[in-house]
């Protein structure tokens, strides 16, 4: 995958990819990393469609949005506009005009493989659809969907519009087009993609959420504290943030969820979420989004 870029050197905006065009990029869920994804692409000018089944959700991801957009440019990230246009719809009769569609709902089987059958039902044969998993196998949620050669994984870190590296998951089904797709896609918001096999957890959350889950173990058996074990990973490894740090970021209920992915796959008892984060997602807290997590951000729970 090339991932070549065009800059203007007035602007020094990186403009989109001649072989992407205008096409629409279509998102379905505006979560957390659903609405970072419709940051990153209207931050690189793509038009974007954000879906989802909650028009409050929709409302509140594109105050995200905004922020978000002021928040990557202070930091150099993104270019300075022009923006790409940012529709939002309840419905994803739209989906049938998307260039390509990134499905990023939650990390359930249920919730996803119920996502992509209907994207898969709403698209034009051809269309990429990346689901952004970052543990369910990719050919099995191609098996939900019309067309499982379209069906490719990309596992974008949180949040995108600041991290330029993807997981990208070549399903035994993905067929050539689509990596061609993703490629043309991937260049046009200047990501660069890391290609790797199928598999649960791929590369990335194969290794990561074990590292986490017995982190978390070493805390709750009084072996040191949460800032401590962290401090091992950054001062001893040159790591830039340590587990706990990194769970936080990720949201500890998708921590959860992903384990149990890996757990039900593997049969890994490494993968059994430990006591400690079911009790702080049962607490209601789950990192940064909500304030408090391993570490308190001084928020309130949402």
């Amino acid at each position: 995958m090339t991932n070549g870029r065009t800059t203007d050197e007035t602007t020094g905006r990186t403009m989109v990819d001649e072989e992407w065009g205008d096409g629409r990029l279509a998102i379905v869920g505006a979560g957390v990393m659903g609405t970072a994804l419709a940051t990153l692409a209207v931050g690189r000018g793509l038009p974007v469609l954000l879906t989802d089944v909650s028009k409050e959700q929709l409302e509140r991801a594109r105050g995200a949005v905004r922020q978000q957009l002021r928040h990557a440019r202070l930091l150099g990230k993104l270019p300075k506009g022009p923006d790409g246009e940012l529709i939002t719809d309840t419905s994803v009769a739209g989906l049938e005009s998307a260039a390509a569609v990134i499905e990023a709902v939650t990390e359930t089987t249920e919730a996803k493989t119920e996502a992509l059958a209907a994207i898969s039902a709403a698209v034009r044969p051809g269309t990429l659809i990346a689901s952004n998993t970052s543990a369910v196998p990719v050919d099995e949620l191609a098996g939900y969907t019309q067309r499982p050669e379209d069906v490719v994984g990309t596992h974008f870190m949180n949040p995108p519009y600041l991290i330029r590296a993807v997981e990208v998951i070549r399903g035994p089904r993905t067929g050539d087009a689509a990596m061609a797709t993703l490629d043309r896609l991937l260049t046009a918001l200047d990501r660069e993609a890391i290609v790797v096999g199928d598999g649960p957890g791929f590369v990335s959350n194969r290794i990561l959420m074990r590292v986490i889950n017995d982190a978390a173990r070493l805390v709750a058996e009084g072996r040191a504290s949460a800032e401590s074990v962290d401090r091992v990973f950054t001062g001893c490894f040159g790591h830039r943030t340590g587990p706990l740090a990194t769970a936080d970021l990720i949201g500890l209920d998708n921590i959860v969820d992903t384990l149990k992915v890996l757990h039900d796959r593997t049969g890994d008892d490494g993968y059994r979420a430990c006591d400690l984060l079911l009790e702080k997602v049962r607490d209601g807290d789950f990192g940064h989004k909500t304030g408090n997590g391993f570490y308190s951000y001084g928020g309130t729970r949402a």
